[in-house]
């Protein structure tokens, strides 16, 4: 059975992780408070809600 040699980087990982999201569009939710179009746990740009509470003033 083959073993791999050397650890991978955490570089060189996450630099396979990421280019999954660079060919494909992000995923996207709408906001529960607004309604706007926002990446999936993230706050929302427009209003600035996160999980029912204002986290950034916008």
């Amino acid at each position: 059975m083959a073993v791999p040699k050397k650890k991978t980087s955490k570089s060189k990982t996450r630099s396979r992780r990421a280019s999954a999201w660079s060919i494909s569009a992000a995923p996207k939710s709408r906001c529960t408070h607004c309604g706007a179009m926002k990446l999936p746990h993230r706050a929302c740009q427009s209003c600035g809600y996160y999980k029912g509470r204002q986290v950034v003033d916008v």
